[in-house]
């Protein structure tokens, strides 16, 4: 039971941030995993099934809120789709460990240009561009085979572009829904049924966590949601480094 309760936890604080901030769950659910002996590809896998559930909340939260752009979502959602496939049948048959270091590197540095750029530039909604389809793909790409890393590559590029918080953080919420049934279902075809211990708790915490989000999104100031984006981005890539070069 006090295992039960402890992945209920995981699930509803790792929500809670990620429908404020736009990224965390898979992150925080993939270090809960791997912490108890996972293999990497089965906790991706589960990850990415609970998330089906989870997403979906947060969506509707978001649109109940009207955080989201939909051009914004198409744009990700559709390359999302592609590389959360690839990403999810490369993890079941192929060793990508060594990638990951160079991905939260770069999650780094615009962690710290973020919390620059909130100090300095004024924030407006814009048009999606061209460069966000392939921002979607390698953002389903590392999703996918990391376990996590979709909101922190789509959130933190788009937030550092100038793109306002809100609707960033609203659209590729939404969007993560399309991307994660895919991995999932990737997932599903290439290992088979995986594990589910755990699986109940944290969809639980994560759904009731869901509805908060959007609403925290449409309340707080940009430029505070900025900071905070920044500050865990820059948070999560050290732990993730450290981790990666084995000195934790």
């Amino acid at each position: 039971m006090d295992t039960w309760w402890l992945f209920f936890a995981v699930g509803f604080g790792a929500q809670l941030i990620d429908g404020a901030l736009g990224m965390a769950f898979g992150l925080l659910s993939n270090t809960a995993f791997l912490a108890i002996g996972l293999p990497p590809a089965h906790a991706s896998a589960l990850i990415h099934t609970a998330e089906i559930f989870t997403t979906s909340a947060s969506a509707a939260s978001h649109i109940y809120h009207r955080n989201v752009d939909w051009r914004l979502v198409a744009r990700l959602g559709i390359a999302g789709v592609l590389g959360a496939i690839l990403g999810a049948w490369i993890l079941s048959n192929v060793d990508v460990s060594a990638a990951r270091r160079f991905v939260y590197i770069y999650l780094l540095v615009m962690g710290l240009y973020i919390l620059w750029k909130s100090v300095r530039i004024t924030l407006v909604a814009r048009r999606p561009a061209g460069w966000t389809t392939l921002l979607g793909f390698g953002a389903g790409f590392l999703d996918a085979t990391g376990g996590g890393g979709w909101g922190p590559m789509a959130t933190s590029t788009l937030v550092g572009s100038g793109h306002a918080p809100r609707y960033s953080v609203g659209s590729v919420n939404t969007a993560e829904f399309f991307v994660t049934v895919s991995a999932a279902t990737t997932f599903f075809a290439e290992l088979g049924a995986v594990p589910l211990d755990h699986f109940l708790p944290l969809v639980l915490g994560g759904m009731v966590a869901a509805p908060f989000g959007g609403w925290i999104v449409k309340h707080v100031p940009a430029r505070g949601l900025m900071t905070a984006v920044g500050c865990l981005i820059v948070l999560v890539s050290i732990f993730q480094l450290l981790r990666a070069f084995k000195i934790i």
